[in-house]
This record gives C-alpha cells, sequence and structure tokens, in this order.
C-alpha cells in the first residue's frame, strides 16, 4: 500500500496502515528483520532515528537506513528525533527515505517553511511529529491550511525508548486534528506512535489515527505476522463507518 496523496476522502478515512518500528526488532540483523517484516505484510517500516540531545538515546542515522534501503521495497517512514534536523534531511533524502517528520519542539516557521520545501523537492512526503504535551503551533496549522503536511506523528509516548507505556490523555489532541483535517477536506493523515498494542490501537484510529507504529506489540510476537494482522483487524473495527 501506498500513501497517495490524490485518493479520493473515503479512501484515505478508510486507509490503515501498520509500520512497525524496526527500533524494536533484533538491531543486530536488521536486513533480516526488514524482510520478515515486508513478509509480514507490513505497510512501511518505521525509523525511529534518535540523536542523543533531542531525546536520550542514540539509534542509527542515514548510513544505517541507506544499507537497510536495499533490503525492501517497504515504505521507509524516518521519524527524526534529533535537535537540528535541517542539517541533515538531504542525508535521509539520499538513503531512500519515503516519508520524514521532524518534531515540532525543534523547528519554527522559518526552519520548518525550508524544511517543508527541501523535502518537497525531495519527492518525500512531510511529516511533523508532537510530543504528547505539545500543542498545535501556529506554523503548522498555516502550512496546513495550504495542505502541505501529508503527516502528523501524534506522539502517546516522549521520546527516546521503545516499550514505553501508552498515555491516553493524547485521544483528545488526536480527535481534535482529526476533526481539523475532515473539516477543511485535507489529505493529511493522523500516525499514532508509542507504546501501541491490540488493546488501544482500537482507540487511536476512533480518534483518527490512519497509521499505527507498533513496536513491542509486533517483535515481541514470535509470529510477528499474526501480530500485524490482528493489529490490522482491531484497527479497522475503529474505522468510522
Amino acid at each position: 500500500m501506498i500513501i497517495n496523496s490524490n485518493a479520493k476522502s473515503d479512501d484515505r478515512k478508510r486507509m490503515i496502515m501498520i509500520a512497525p518500528s524496526i527500533l524494536a526488532a533484533d538491531l543486530s540483523n536488521l536486513c533480516y528483520e526488514v524482510k520478515r517484516t515486508e513478509a509480514s505484510n507490513a505497510d512501511m517500516i518505521h525509523l525511529d532515528v534518535i540523536d542523543g540531545h533531542f531525546a536520550p538515546n542514540i539509534t542509527f542515522g542515514a548510513d544505517t537506513v541507506k544499507a537497510l534501503r536495499r533490503c525492501t521495497s517497504l515504505i521507509f517512514d524516518a521519524h527524526l528525533m534529533i535537535s537540528e534536523p535541517s542539517r541533515y534531511i538531504e542525508r535521509f533524502i539520499d538513503a531512500g527515505c519515503d516519508i520524514i517528520s521532524v518534531h515540532a519542539e525543534v523547528c519554527n516557521a522559518d526552519t520548518f517553511r525550508e524544511i517543508l520545501n527541501r523535502l518537497k523537492k525531495g519527492s518525500v512526503k512531510v511529516g511533523v511529529a508532537l510530543n504528547p504535551d505539545t500543542s498545535i503551533p501556529y506554523w503548522l496549522m498555516e502550512a496546513m491550511s495550504e495542505d502541505a503536511i501529508d503527516i502528523i506523528n501524534i506522539m502517546s509516548v516522549y521520546p527516546g525508548f521503545s516499550g514505553q507505556r501508552f498515555i491516553p490523555s493524547i485521544l483528545p489532541k488526536m480527535k481534535d486534528v482529526h476533526e481539523l483535517i475532515k473539516a477543511n477536506n485535507l489529505h493529511t493523515l493522523i500516525e499514532a506512535d508509542g507504546g501501541i498494542d491490540h488493546n488501544n490501537v482500537y482507540d487511536v484510529v476512533r480518534a483518527g489515527a490512519r497509521i499505527i507504529v507498533a513496536g513491542n506489540s509486533v517483535y515481541s510476537n514470535n509470529d510477528i505476522a499474526h501480530a500485524i494482522r490482528m493489529l490490522r483487524e482491531r484497527a479497522f473495527r475503529g474505522v468510522e463507518s
């Protein structure tokens, strides 16, 4: 499944995409993990890039992403949890990312507009991530009004480590963003990211999420195809009729 910006509104509303977070997989054998994730009918690979400054962890960079690009044709959904994303955008574009999300907390109107233009020039989908306690900034509202945002990642944990508990208090914010998207007939998709499993995926989909990031709930299961299938089936129950 690909993200089609020109899809009809009803089609986008019913779209569910499962994006396993490879950070929760076996990091000693990432190419194998990416290949078995693709074989298990995932829609994307979610790439948590953390620099040790924005969040208290260090994961991997553009070179690793570029190496993994040779292992799969799946959509690469790069989530840049880094303090200075503008310094590294081209590296991740060149590495083969299809979606690149930067954090609202490290942007202002000018830096984000520059990033947006560079992503569009590189034919990469534009994403913005919001920490659980971050409100939508005015510059993001302006970009949304132009229908220039492809993904809004509403974090349900604080960035840093996999395996954290889902924070349910983000659901009203997710609903508000969903209503804004519907009211203005925007093509933006909401991504749910952080502690998502079969117990809460219904709730985040009901709140408007259509891209489901799941780490431990996929890779802690010996049968990841079964885990992905169960997430998808439970998510579809939450899609509005």
